[in-house]
C-alpha cells in the first residue's frame, strides 16, 4: 500500500482565498484555471496530494506541480489568477511590435467609413486587410487579428444603444423629488382614497403566426418549430400599475398608439374607481402623454370650464 505524506502547507490570506474560490467556482473562468485554483484550496485545507488527486480525478504529479508552482510564485507575482497561468515558453519573439498593435487597436476604434470601407462595423477580415493596405504589417491572418482584438478587449462588431442626456434642467431635482415622493407616499395616501398609477406602453409587439404547426417531441428528438411565420401587424400594450397595491389594474391592447388611444386608456382607468378622492398618474414625457385629448379629459374630469387655449396653440 502506497503511503501519501502531507505536503508542505499553504497559508492563504483572506483575499487570496476569496480570489481562488471565485476562480474555482466562476462560470466564466477557464476550466484549467478553475482546476488549479481547486488544487491550491484543497492543499490549503491540509489534504494530501493523493486525496486531492482522487477527488479531482488527476494525477499526483499534476497536483504536486501546482503545489510547488504556487509556492515558487509567491515572491514574483501577487495577482492570484496570474499565479495559476502557464509559464511563459521560450520560442520565437512576438510577431508584431507594440507600435503595430497600437495601430491595430486605433483603427479598430475608428469608423470604417474613415477608411472608405463599405461596412458599418469592423470585422477581423476588414481590419487585417486595412493593416496590410496601410503597410503597417506585411501580412497578418484574419484569425490572428481576431486573437489580438480579444487580447486588447476590443469588440468592434458589437454595439449598444444609449441616450444622450438632455440639457441641464434647472428643475430636475425638484421633479425627481416630486416623482419619488409619489412612490414613497402612495400607500399612506391610499388610506385616504387616493390612487397612484404608474402607466406606460410597449409598442411594436409583433402578432405572429407560424406558417406550419410545430412537430411534437419524440424519443431522441426535440420539438421542431417552423422557422417561417405570417405577420399580422403589430400591437401596442398600455398598462396601468397600481403603486400602492402592487398590481396591474388596467391594460389596453390595440392597433395604434395615438393621443386618443392613450386618453381612452386613462379614462378606462378612472372608471375602475369612481369613488377615488384623487388620482396621481406617473408618466414619462412622451408627446401622447401631454396631448390635447388628454388635456381635454383632465379638464372634463376636474370640471374646468375655462378657455384652454388649445385651438390657438394648434393654429
Amino acid at each position: 500500500m502506497m503511503m501519501c505524506s502531507l505536503p508542505s502547507p499553504i497559508h492563504l490570506s483572506e483575499r487570496q482565498e476569496a480570489d481562488l474560490r471565485k476562480l474555482a467556482n466562476g462560470h466564466k473562468t477557464a476550466y484549467i484555471i478553475g482546476l488549479r485554483a481547486s488544487i491550491v484550496l484543497l492543499i490549503a485545507e491540509g489534504k494530501s496530494h493523493c486525496k486531492i488527486a482522487r477527488e479531482l480525478n488527476l494525477s499526483r504529479d499534476m497536483v504536486r506541480k501546482w503545489h510547488h508552482r504556487w509556492l515558487d510564485s509567491s515572491e514574483r507575482e501577487e495577482n492570484t489568477a496570474k499565479r495559476l497561468e502557464d509559464a511563459e515558453r521560450s520560442g520565437t519573439p512576438a510577431t508584431f511590435s507594440p507600435e503595430q498593435l497600437t495601430h491595430l487597436y486605433a483603427i479598430a476604434c475608428e469608423d470604417p467609413e474613415e477608411s472608405d470601407r463599405p461596412v458599418s462595423r469592423w470585422t477581423a477580415r476588414e481590419l487585417a486587410d486595412e493593416l496590410m493596405k496601410r503597410k503597417i504589417v506585411t501580412s497578418i491572418s484574419v484569425r490572428h487579428t481576431g486573437r489580438l482584438l480579444k487580447e486588447g478587449d476590443i469588440k468592434p462588431h458589437q454595439s449598444r444603444y444609449w441616450l444622450n442626456p438632455p440639457k441641464d434642467d434647472p428643475q430636475f431635482d425638484e421633479k425627481v423629488k416630486d416623482i419619488t415622493g409619489l412612490y414613497v407616499s402612495a400607500i399612506q395616501r391610499a388610506k385616504d382614497g387616493e390612487r397612484t398609477i404608474s402607466t406606460d406602453e410597449m409598442t411594436g409587439i409583433q402578432a405572429l403566426e407560424r406558417k406550419h404547426p410545430d412537430k411534437p417531441v419524440k424519443p431522441g428528438k426535440v420539438q421542431f418549430r417552423e422557422f417561417e411565420y405570417i405577420r399580422h401587424g403589430t400591437q401596442t400594450l398600455m398598462v396601468g400599475f397600481d403603486v400602492a397595491q402592487g398590481n396591474v389594474m388596467s391594460a389596453t391592447c390595440g392597433d395604434t398608439r395615438t393621443e386618443d388611444d392613450f386618453a381612452e386608456h386613462i379614462e378606462k382607468i378612472l372608471a375602475t374607481d369612481p369613488c377615488a378622492t384623487k388620482w396621481h398618474f406617473i408618466l414619462d414625457c412622451l408627446n401622447t402623454h401631454r396631448s390635447e385629448a388628454l388635456v381635454k379629459l383632465v379638464a372634463k374630469e376636474e370640471k374646468i370650464n375655462i378657455d384652454l387655449g388649445l385651438d390657438a396653440h394648434r393654429n
